[in-house]
């Protein structure tokens, strides 16, 4: 958890940019390549999404990833694996982000222990409330994992205030853009208002919040952050760059584009 916690130094103007993308999409081998490429192109965090059968938090874009990925055989060892190769080839923070169900076949305990033997820093649970993760809690800070907490439009102030109350297990907050799935393209007014709430959210919870869902270009990425977000994340649009690629050459070309495109943005707003 300690790389995740320095990444997010207090009163740093550096805005961080997370990128996400779905392991075992094509395969697990040009996942890995493709996640260094995005650290490369300036990425500060890794996201490695575990394809899952019912990405319920997830639009059509992520959604076709897992089911490609699962087909390709991807799924939890996978994207373990991909992570220890990822963390022999660079010391960026690494994130593990999906569903509970994988992790309660697994056990938790089970889960924590394989996710920091393979170099993992924290995990994010989409479908795990705060008000339902103590035990998991537990199991992840017991092996060094930290828990990512998300908060959205909908959520209630006594929603953050448990978020606060175990910030010493959250190296940051993701807050949800939008309240729907992942892959649309928010209208400003939503990304604007965000921006703001993830200010508040950092100023209750104490942890440095970053915002996610409908952030697909440069232009989005700087307008969040310029608003004083601690940084953005980016999925969707790296994802499809990943699906329309033809080649696995034309894949990481794709990708470097965007993510250094995103970079150059979030520098843009930071100076």
């Amino acid at each position: 958890m300690r790389r995740l916690v320095d990444a997010f130094p207090a009163g740093a103007k550096r805005k961080r940019l997370v990128t996400y993308l779905c392991v075992g999409d094509p395969d697990v081998d040009e996942s890995v390549e493709l996640a260094l490429a995005c650290v490369d192109a300036g990425a500060d965090v890794l996201e490695l999404g575990c394809p899952f059968s019912d990405p319920t938090a997830d639009g059509d874009t992520i959604a076709r990833a897992s089911q490609r990925a699962i087909a390709a055989g991807g799924g939890l060892t996978a994207t373990l694996r991909a992570c220890e190769a990822i963390r022999k080839r660079t010391e960026a923070p690494v994130v593990l982000f999906g569903y509970y169900n994988p992790i309660f076949v697994r056990g938790e305990a089970a889960f924590a222990a394989s996710a920091a033997s393979a170099g993992a820093d924290a995990s994010l649970v989409v479908d795990l409330p705060v008000s339902a993760a103590a035990d998991y809690r537990r199991a992840a800070t017991g092996a060094g994992i930290g828990v990512i907490p998300l908060v959205a439009p909908t959520s209630t102030d006594e929603h953050v205030r448990a978020i606060a109350e175990h910030a010493a297990s959250s190296p940051f907050v993701y807050y949800v853009a939008v309240a729907g799935v992942t892959g649309g393209s928010s209208a400003l007014a939503s990304l604007d208002s965000a921006a703001d709430a993830a200010v508040s959210v950092r100023e209750r919870s104490g942890r440095p919040t970053v915002v996610g869902f409908g952030i697909d270009s440069g232009e989005r990425a700087a307008r969040v952050a310029a608003r004083g977000a601690d940084g953005v994340v980016v999925g969707s649009a790296i994802v499809r760059a990943i699906e329309e690629g033809k080649t696995s050459d034309a894949r990481r070309r794709g990708v470097t584009a965007l993510v250094g495109s995103l970079r150059d943005a979030l520098e843009r707003a930071a100076s």
